[in-house]
């Protein structure tokens, strides 16, 4: 009985009061069978000791450094290893996980492919998108993000499509940009084949063209496939579609991601950084690849004429991409890096030539022309008027007449800030302009109409940069009239004079696999060849980088480019309402009509936040004005991120070295003080 109670007191003093027993599930790395241990802990022990004393008790030989501890309940990783359990609240009831940090992740890229990768789930979003760019050479990495669909979209794209698709496979990849797949679908020795009368791989091994899948293009789909894909024809599908960014200030087991999860990454920011094809292949290819889709799948909207445009480059890409010559950026104007230093110190002097300053500051020039003028009102509908304009520093003056130009005029119109939206149709020869002018309640519209392309490419590219801030002074002036000349020529689709009609016959692949199935069925098929056929003798020129950098310039010039809409309810108001959000404002449509209520630029911003009780974000602009909303299509999180993050990115400068502020990022987007 004497040596039962030393036992006692030595168990009690071994335990002390305060400990308890803990389960722990350890998850093997390499597919093996967990396993569950129970130890004796007490309230004072670090987390790091924790995972000393499980490494101890598990007693394999195994490498446990990326191993962490995972809180299911609470829904937390104990990553700080010097706090207590005390501190993090664990008691004996707390079912631990000890599990790997990178887990595979199964990501469809922006081209539609589908990789396994190995990402941190326990590092911020924010941190696991940088690490998922750099595995797959893709700089500027805060421009995108992880997109997960929503679950009646999965359920339905699972329903149309058939037992096979060629978005199905998958291709594995290690963190080191090694990409290998165990099923067969990727071989660098592989000769891609292409089915001339589908324009679709001839079989589900030669997906890829070139050697590397993820700087590669995905061919094109038939019509028949295209139309099984899930298109957002409302705009409340795209505010369904957009409600699915994950939160870059969490984890994605914080955010109910599990492995071998499928997760969307995509261009979220439509501002895109220095763009340089000698280290950006991958990059620009991307952006094409996003570009592409969201024109096929009818996710923005554009003309006929821009459509033929489009597909005139799409084709010509898939040429270039299916001819002979090895998939290289060797034939890719070089750029040598003193040039690019330059370059970059002009672009930094606002693109000043250093001989020209003296008369940048003496010597501004004007423009003076007739042109026609329109201001929308209200059950009113009268048409365009001649008058004479007078552009000066970044102001408009109109007057009656070029006689009156000395008097006073009828109206200025100041356009630092505001918007420039092209409204152009060359084969009608309609080239237009709709200057959005900034206001107190939003933004006022203004439409001018000029008379030919050479008038247009002035007076638009003075406006870009009029809304900048700049004046034609400016050498970058010059350089902007010749890229808009050059982008309403690549729009032509009349053949020049003197050319012979298109040979039909000589396109290899079906016109319809380049269109959206909206014009897809408003031509048959030799039609659509012709007109696709007209409009390549402007690009035929074009390497493969220069006809994918046109081909996102194209993009980034249509006036719906870059809006993401979300459902909200404006305080006061009793009805739901579109909130826009686009690179540089935001825009209030009526959900009705689809008609713009207001514009409001980032630039105006005072400041703005969310009160996460009522979960309500408000934003406070320039000249006292000020609006509150609620989400009703998502977390209210993620329409302020979308702000924040479009403010941080416009910190961004050539003389940063690419390294980022990410205490920055989540200051303007975590939505706390």
């Amino acid at each position: 009985r004497v040596s039962s109670g030393i036992r006692n007191m030595a168990t009690a003093a071994e335990y002390g009061h305060n400990s308890w027993e803990l389960s722990v599930q350890v998850d093997q790395r390499e597919g093996d069978e967990g396993m569950k241990f129970k130890l004796r802990v007490k309230g004072d022990l670090h987390v790091g000791g924790l995972m000393l004393k499980l490494v101890e008790k598990i007693k394999a030989p195994q490498d446990w450094s990326d191993h962490a501890i995972w809180w299911e309940k609470r829904s937390c990783w104990l990553l700080k290893t010097h706090w207590t359990l005390d501190k993090y609240g664990v008691q004996a009831d707390a079912d631990l996980r000890y599990t790997p940090q990178h887990k595979p992740l199964c990501i469809q890229l922006p081209n539609m492919k589908t990789i396994r990768l190995p990402v941190s789930f326990s590092c911020v979003v924010f941190k696991a998108v940088a690490e998922i760019c750099k595995a797959l050479n893709i700089r500027r990495s805060e421009e995108l993000s992880l997109l997960k669909l929503p679950d009646d979209q999965k359920k339905k794209k699972k329903k149309d499509k058939g037992p096979e698709s060629v978005f199905d496979e998958i291709l594995n990849m290690d963190m080191a940009g090694g990409i290998y797949c165990s099923l067969g679908l990727y071989s660098k020795t592989m000769t891609p084949t292409y089915d001339p009368d589908s324009g679709s791989p001839a079989s589900s091994t030669s997906l890829w063209f070139g050697e590397n899948p993820v700087t590669a293009c995905q061919p094109n789909l038939p019509q028949e496939e295209l139309a099984k894909l899930f298109k957002p024809l409302t705009m409340e599908d795209k505010a369904a579609i957009n409600a699915g960014w994950l939160d870059s200030s969490r984890s994605l087991m914080e955010q109910g991601i599990q492995e071998n999860d499928r997760l969307l990454l995509r261009f979220k920011y439509h501002c895109f950084f220095d763009l340089n094809p000698k280290y950006d292949a991958v990059r620009i290819t991307q952006l094409y690849e996003q570009a592409r889709w969201a024109i096929l799948l009818e996710e923005i909207d554009c003309t006929e004429e821009e459509m033929l445009m489009f597909a005139s480059l799409q084709y010509h890409i898939c040429k270039l991409t299916l001819s002979t010559e090895p998939l290289t950026n060797s034939n890719e104007p070089e750029i040598d890096e003193v040039e690019a230093a330059l370059s970059n110190l002009e672009s930094t002097l606002e693109g000043r030539n250093a001989d020209k300053i003296l008369e940048d500051i003496t010597d501004i020039p004007k423009l003076e022309d007739t042109l026609k003028l329109f201001r929308p009102k209200r059950l009113t509908l009268k048409p365009y008027k001649e008058y004479w304009f007078v552009f000066r520093d970044t102001t408009i003056s109109y007057y009656k007449n070029k006689e009156s130009a000395n008097k006073e005029p009828i109206e200025q119109l100041h356009l630092r800030g505001c918007e420039v939206i092209p409204d152009v149709n060359v084969t009608e020869k309609k080239f237009g302009l709709k200057l959005l002018m900034p206001a107190a309640d939003g933004m006022n519209e203004v439409y001018i109409r000029c008379d030919n392309e050479t008038q247009y490419a002035k007076w638009k590219a003075a406006c870009i940069l009029a809304s900048k801030g700049k004046t034609m002074a400016y050498s970058s002036y010059r350089t902007e009239v010749k890229n808009i000349q050059s982008f309403l020529q690549m729009k032509s689709l009349a053949p020049p004079p003197g050319q012979a009609a298109p040979d039909v016959e000589s396109m290899e692949m079906k016109a319809e696999c380049f269109v959206s199935p909206r014009y897809a069925r408003k031509y048959k098929t030799k039609q659509l060849t012709t007109r696709i056929l007209e409009a390549l003798h402007n690009i035929s020129q074009l390497s493969l980088m220069e006809a994918k950098m046109r081909f996102i310039q194209a993009w980034q010039s249509l006036p719906e480019f870059g809006i993401k809409y979300y459902i909200v309810r404006f305080r006061g108001s009793k009805k739901d309402e579109l909130l826009g959000i686009s690179y540089n404002r935001l825009i209030r449509i009526d959900m009705s009509t689809g008609l713009l209520v207001t514009t409001w630029r980032f630039s105006n911003i005072k400041q703005w936040n969310v009160n996460w009780e009522i979960k309500q974000v408000t934003i406070e602009f320039d000249q006292s004005v000020s609006i509150a909303f609620s989400c009703q299509s998502c977390d209210c999180k993620v329409v302020h991120e979308y702000i924040g993050g479009y403010i941080f990115l416009s910190t961004r400068s050539k003389d940063q070295n690419e390294t980022l502020d990410e205490e920055l990022f989540h200051k303007l987007t975590g939505g706390q003080d």
